[in-house]
């Protein structure tokens, strides 16, 4: 045991950190999609893990073929739209079950993705194109790493900011009222069959967005890059409003601060995940402490309230 301990450097811990963080800025945009549809649709959505390969593809192949980064990005954000409007048109209109059109678009995203790439993977180096974002921007010095941060955090607070005023409008109310009583907004008069696709369209578009960044990030896209995404999403969403959702809820402008609530979850996903790694836990059973923290974090909220209703009785 000393042995071990003793083979821990809590230098290399710290050195990892920024690009754990950059590393959670990037899929806190994935995060978002996860919360619009898994929140406020009450929509179980596994398309993710299929649409944010199909955006790194996209992103990577065009910026292979010469378009500039960020209009590969801004396509890629299309691209999962697209995904996403398959999702929801085989729920409304075929009346296949949310979570099982998900899975079904999810497995043909993956020979999609085969085609679009041409082979399993394919590299894009920050050494031969202008990527948006790059794990060397974070690694090459405190000058880059600097502004790095900044443009990132910028970016994600006009895209909070830009999907706060979204849910603000009469659309936006009605993506709400949909999740929260799909008959109720029937009755009000709101085509529940668009929202559900408009609302997977804009979630997915999130995602295809976040594998775009991503790919950038790490210089590559991967069919399998989307691999247990949902489970990191859901990981987002829950440690983020378990850990600030108090905090959020106390703050004028609520949605907007639980929606940036959700972007700091993901950060504390990976830093948790970083130190997991520093702690020489095998890789194999990464997949295996995700699902554990996501159930431990799912359960937090069910367990205080049981706790509370029996101080209620005694």
């Amino acid at each position: 045991m000393l042995e071990y301990f003793s083979s821990l450097n809590i230098m290399t811990l710290f050195r990892a950190l920024p690009g754990s963080v950059a590393q959670g800025l990037v899929w806190g945009v994935m995060a978002l999609g996860v919360y619009i549809t898994f929140r406020l649709l009450d929509f179980a959505d596994l398309t993710v893990d299929g649409s944010i390969a199909f955006g790194a593809a996209v992103c990577v192949m065009l910026i292979r073929s010469g378009v500039p980064p960020i209009v590969a990005t801004a396509v890629a954000f299309l691209a999962g739209m697209l995904a996403g409007m398959i999702t929801g048109l085989l729920n409304t209109l075929l009346g296949i079950p949310g979570i099982l059109a998900s899975i079904l678009t999810q497995i043909a995203l993956y020979s999609i993705n085969l085609h679009v790439l041409g082979k399993s993977n394919q590299p894009v180096s920050v050494d031969n194109y202008p990527l948006l974002v790059s794990l060397r921007y974070v690694t090459e010095s405190p000058a880059t790493r600097a502004l790095f941060f900044v443009g990132v955090v910028l970016f994600l607070i006009a895209l909070v900011g830009v999907l706060y005023w979204y849910f603000g409008t009469e659309q936006g109310q009605a993506i709400r009222a949909t999740g929260c009583n799909p008959n109720m907004a029937r009755a009000q008069g709101i085509n529940t069959n668009f929202i559900k696709v408009l609302t997977l369209m804009i979630s997915n578009g999130l995602v295809g967005l976040a594998g775009a960044l991503y790919g950038q990030f790490q210089g590559a896209a991967d069919v399998n890059m989307g691999r247990g995404a949902i489970v990191i999403g859901l990981a987002a969403v829950i440690i983020g409003e378990v850990a600030f959702g108090k905090f959020a809820a106390k703050r004028k402008a609520a949605f907007a601060w639980t929606l940036c609530a959700v972007i700091l979850g993901a950060v504390i996903y990976y830093m948790v995940y970083q130190f997991v790694l520093w702690l020489k836990m095998p890789s194999e059973d990464m997949k295996l402490l995700s699902a554990v923290v996501v159930a431990v974090f799912l359960a937090i909220p069910y367990l205080k309230d049981l706790r509370a209703q029996k101080k209620v009785r005694v």
